[in-house]
């Protein structure tokens, strides 16, 4: 027999409340039956407050002492509940507002990382939010909705690649933008996780979309990403990038700040990533909007300086050699005291006949080297080889003087 409650209207003046406890309990144990007889007596779409301090605490998990039925399956993952309120009719989109974080906590519960210890468990509560998200698609939740930060955002911003591939097989707009104006392919860009970002461009991501409010392309986003965090290993990093340069990533894509991803890897001084974009046809040629060349922006961050098997590659690969900018000025580090050893070498280096820039240019590098040390190596054999060798007079200078030749 039904237990006693009472109907009111939300303060909405909207939606019906239900003071019942068995409402709730028929959700939560997974009673088929009793929800048939509770929705042909009361309908699916309304509130219930369930009665009583325990059941009153028990809310507190879903923000508010009322909820629709169906809010309440989903926030306990209660697959079989939802069937049977969404095959009765149950409105998805009601309440939007809700209905929103209801599909942002079934996300979050997909993107959860099982350890050794509670593996079975997170796993299982893993499938069941799947499972749960699956059926809010089925029967038409409003995965498109203009929000903020719409569902697929959310779902990357949380590395949850298994609601990535559901929404976007249920047709999440892969190419929508949040408030600040990113798209999910920036984000995982952003954050590195290949297999998203592989799971975005093959359901039409656009590799080549720029940000609205900084012209960051994905490429962009990635290589600043690899050059400034450690909390992804290189081979994580190396492999997103490479994906997005694979799928068409232009390399050579200037931002609002008049940028590349070059730019960016060289200001950084992170080599692995200037010999991949370069391998991909990254022009080492372009200047910034400021006018300033990729040797020029390695110059401009201090710790750089002492990174010698990279300066010894811009220096071999920048054409006109110049270690000024189009305004005639120095990069800051070469300023200051303490460099200014360093600053004499290049200086010295830049006044060298022409030659000794035009037997290293880029094609030679990409053709015949991959790795650092194997550039070293082939440029003070190839060099040694020449009738000018003793142009190579000043590099080895400032190699010497580095350390790295004794």
């Amino acid at each position: 027999m039904l237990e006693e409650h009472k109907e009111c209207l939300d303060k909405r003046g909207s939606i019906s409340k239900i003071h019942s406890n068995e409402y709730y309990t028929a959700v939560m144990e997974e009673d088929s039956q009793r929800i048939e007889d509770l929705i042909e007596k009361h309908g699916s779409n309304f509130l219930i407050e369930p009665q009583g301090k325990v059941y009153k605490e028990a809310f507190c998990k879903v923000n508010g002492f009322a909820i629709l039925p169906l809010h309440l399956a989903a926030s306990y993952r209660k697959i079989q509940s939802m069937q049977s309120l969404l095959s009765a009719g149950a409105d998805t989109e009601l309440r939007g507002l809700r209905t929103r974080k209801i599909m942002y906590f079934l996300i979050l519960n997909t993107s959860q990382k099982p350890d050794s210890k509670f593996q079975t468990k997170v796993i299982g509560v893993c499938t069941k939010a799947e499972a749960c998200l699956r059926l809010l698609c089925d029967h038409g939740g409003n995965i498109n909705a203009k929000v903020n930060f719409p569902s697929l955002h959310i779902s990357v911003r949380y590395r949850a690649l298994s609601a990535v591939q559901i929404l976007a097989c249920y047709g999440a707009d892969v190419n929508a933008v949040d408030v600040s104006g990113m798209a999910p392919l920036h984000m995982a860009a952003g954050i590195l996780h290949k297999n998203i970002i592989a799971s975005l461009l093959r359901h039409g991501a656009n590799v080549n979309m720029v940000c609205i409010h900084t012209g960051n392309t994905p490429l962009h986003l990635a290589a600043v990403a690899m050059a400034t965090k450690t909390t992804k290993t290189p081979e994580d990093a190396i492999s997103s990038i490479t994906e997005l340069l694979k799928q068409g990533a232009e390399p050579n894509a200037v931002n609002k700040a008049g940028m590349t991803p070059l730019h960016e890897a060289c200001s950084m001084g992170n080599e692995e990533l200037v010999d991949l974009l370069l391998s991909y046809g990254a022009s080492i040629y372009k200047l910034s909007e400021a006018g300033e060349n990729c040797l020029y922006l390695f110059l401009k961050n201090m710790p750089n300086v002492r990174n010698v098997s990279l300066l010894v590659k811009l220096l071999s690969l920048t054409s006109p050699l110049t270690v000024y900018n189009q305004k005639g000025h120095l990069p800051l580090t070469l300023t200051k005291p303490c460099f200014f050893k360093q600053r004499d070498y290049l200086m010295n280096l830049t006044r060298q006949p022409r030659r000794l820039q035009d037997i290293c240019k880029s094609d030679i590098y990409l053709t015949h080297v991959r790795e650092s040390l194997g550039f070293l190596f082939f440029l003070i054999t190839y060099l040694f080889r020449r009738p000018h060798w003793m142009l190579l007079s000043p590099l080895m200078t400032l190699l010497v003087n580095a350390g790295v030749v004794v």
